[in-house]
Parts: structure tokens; sequence; C-alpha cells
């Protein structure tokens, strides 16, 4: 194989992944068992309090979004006294990112070994895997990675269960997940205990996305000086990004934390100093210019009022408008909703209105009714979705105040009359 893989990981289109440092240096040798052990050695088997003990030592956060610290739920899961579960997250619902889908399809077995080293620590008597049901590519590697393990007595995982999604987007939301693996529909329920103490079936879950398990492997095989090797030291290792996964031609590369930004796009064969939509659908708008200045970092990203999210990186090509992407990606979010509380029933379908009278050009009114939807939509939802969809709202208002303004005024700045038509219909067919 060579130091690219193209595949269909993406909803949307192939994306290409790039041999990386850590979890895809075994790209260029194939995803097979085999090759997995010229790179990396079996996880040795781990007391509880060696396991916490590494974490600790470099904390490793969580992938899939929120970031979370995974030392945290493993102590809190451990501090239980009760039976553990161990799931790996893998749904993907963001249709912007194939990171995990990627590293599934390219190197299968770095993900199956965190999940082992962390099962065998805790005494999990089982293993569940969650696969969207729009990642065929995703599902097709991980049986193989599996049966070859079976094969393979060392290498035998606990108990292994592999399940689908049922639902878009929302449906690889942490309750949303349980709820599938329970047997009920694959959507989010309120619940105020954390998967980590009260999961499948009330057990204590360790609940994280494949990225999470795959850098707890490599943290396991290189400890805690070798991990730190790469970043930063405030935040040591690697990370995965999905560039432009919303399009035909995505790319999924990793980074070494600390890597500045514009490197990256410009590396993807963007401009850098693009304006872009990081973090996914629920992230946050950089106004063009700006990411030059911005480093692959959780802590300074948070710090500039940015979020990084699942490593989404969405840059927006010349003669795109903003402010009528942003009506797209409100439209699908409304429409992805579970539909099961008052914010993702009503306010989510008034909310991508509002943005999307507004990429009309409706005047002032339409920038006053998606302002006065913004404050009142956060903190109510069953689940966080109206939250996430109201920061991608709220930083294209700080983000492109100009563009507002012309488009209250009923022009757009940033489209030249003759493409204002085809990259407007492009994205809302893509998303309605």
């Amino acid at each position: 194989m060579s130091a690219f893989l193209t595949l269909p990981a993406s909803p949307v289109g192939e994306v290409t992944a790039v041999v990386g440092p850590r979890l895809l240096a075994g790209l260029a040798a194939g995803p097979g068992l085999r090759e997995h052990r010229t790179l990396w050695p079996a996880p040795r088997r781990l007391h509880q309090a060696e396991l916490i003990g590494l974490l600790d030592a470099v904390t490793v956060h969580g992938r899939g979004g929120a970031g979370f610290p995974f030392a945290r739920k493993v102590r809190a899961a451990v501090e239980s006294g009760k039976r553990r579960t161990v799931v790996i997250n893998a749904s993907e619902g963001e249709p912007a990112s194939a990171k995990d889908s990627s590293l599934l399809v390219a190197a299968p077995h770095i993900v199956l070994d965190g999940a082992q080293a962390v099962a065998q620590a805790l005494g999990a008597d089982a293993v569940h895997v969650v696969v969207g049901h729009d990642r065929r590519a995703a599902r097709l590697a991980l049986d193989d990675a599996l049966a070859e393990r079976d094969a393979d007595r060392s290498e035998q995982l606990p108990h292994v269960r592999v399940h689908v999604t049922r639902s878009v987007f929302i449906g690889g939301q942490e309750r949303a997940v349980i709820e599938l693996l329970e047997g009920r529909e694959n959507l989010p329920v309120v619940s105020w205990a954390p998967t980590a103490i009260a999961g499948l079936r009330g057990r204590p879950t360790l609940l994280s996305n494949a990225e999470t398990y795959a850098q707890v492997a490599t943290l396991l095989a290189l400890g805690p000086a070798g991990y730190g090797e790469l970043g930063t030291p405030a935040e040591p290792g690697t990370t995965l990004l999905t560039v432009a996964g919303d399009g035909p031609h995505g790319v999924v590369l990793e980074v070494p934390f600390g890597v500045g930004l514009g490197s990256v796009l410009e590396y993807c064969g963007y401009a850098g100093d693009s304006p872009l939509l990081l973090g996914g659908y629920h992230g946050t708008w950089v106004p063009p210019g700006y990411a030059p200045h911005l480093p692959v970092s959780r802590h300074e990203l948070a710090a500039a009022g940015l979020t990084l999210g699942a490593g989404v990186v969405l840059p927006l090509e010349a003669g795109t408008c903003p402010i009528s992407v942003t009506a797209g990606v409100t439209g699908y979010l409304a429409s992805a909703s579970a539909g099961r509380c008052g914010p993702c029933r009503n306010g989510l379908p008034a909310l991508a209105q509002a943005v999307a009278a507004l990429a009309d050009g409706a005047g002032r009114a339409a920038t006053r009714r998606v302002e006065e939807l913004a404050g009142v939509l956060p903190g109510r939802g069953a689940c966080a979705h109206p939250d996430g969809s109201v920061r991608l709202v709220a930083s294209m208002l700080t983000a492109f105040p100009d563009e507002v303004r012309a488009h209250e005024a009923g022009t757009c700045t940033a489209l030249a009359p003759a493409a204002a038509a085809p990259a407007t219909s492009r994205h809302r067919a893509r998303h309605g």
C-alpha cells in the first residue's frame, strides 16, 4: 500500500487518509494484525491502578468532541465497585468527520488494542463497538479485524458485539448509543448520571470514540515520556483531523498538537487564511485571516472562544457565502433532531427558518429573530443538540458581521453574482 489510502469513509464522498506518525503509521503496510504487530506490541495486562496512573501522567482527552479526560471516566467506573462494560463509539454521526471511519479501515487493531487493555484492566466482560449505518467500509474492516483476532487465541478480546446506528447525526450521542445497545430507539434521552457511573443496563460504561482508544493504546505502548515526544508540554501527543470532510474529496491526517492550523490548510491545498468552520456542524466559524495565527490546540482554541470538536476543519472555498452555508447546515441540524423536546421540536426549525430568511435578504428583522432564538434555546434541551446548533449560528454573527449586514440589505459581498446561485444551491441540496 502507499502512504495514501482513498476510501468511501464519508457519507458525502471519498476521503484520503494520509500516513501519520502514530495512529496512521501503519497505513502503508496495511490493516492486518501481523503487519500491525510489527509496529505495536500486544498490550500487556494492567491493574486498575496502573492504568489510572498512566492516564494521570499524560492526560488523554476524549476525541469525540467534548474533550473529556479519559482518566476521569476510568476512575469513576472503578470507584463505583460495579461490573463494567467498554463501548467503542465509532458511529461518527457528524457528516463532516471521517477520522474514526478511516482509522477503522486503515488501522483497526490500534483501536482494538486500546479497548482490550482497558477492558482487561477493569475486568469488563464485554466490548461493544458502534458503527455508523452509513460507514460500510468501516464495518467491513472491523469484521475482518475481529476475525483475525478470533483466529489467534493470544489476541482474543472479551466478548465483542458490533452494533449499527439507526439514526443520523445524534445517533452517536452517548445516551443515544446506550439506548441503541439496550434495544430501544437510537435517540438521546435525559439522564443526570454520566455513562461512566450508570450506562448500559445501569453498569459503569467506558464509552469513548475510536480515536480515544487508539490514543490510549499508543500511550500504553510508548509510556508517558515517549507519548510526550510529540505535541506540546501542555498537550502531548497527536490528533486526527478531517479537512473538507463534507465535500467530495476530504482528507484525514494525523498531526501533533501545536501545529499551525494554517499549515494544515495549506498542506491540504487550501489558502491558509481561508474562513473556516472549526469543530464540525456544532462548531464555530473562524473569520478569514485568523487561521494562520491559531494552533491545533484544544486549550488555546477554547481560550479564543473556538472549539476543535471532533477534529473537523471545513474551509470555505472562494466565492462561497458563509451565511448561506450556515443556513444550509442549520436546516440539516433541525431535520436531524430527535424532536423529543421543545427546543428540538420547535426551536431548531424556527432557528433554521430565521437563518434562511437572513441568507435570503429578509432584513434586520431576520437578524433580530436569529439573536432572539440564540438567546433562549441553549440549556433547555434533553441533549446538547440545540446548544451545538446555536453555537454554530452565534459564531456566524460574530465572525462575519459585515456579511450579516450585507444580507440584511439584500446583498452578498462573499459571492460574485455568477457564483451565488450554484454555491447556495449545492449546499442546500446536500443538507436539505
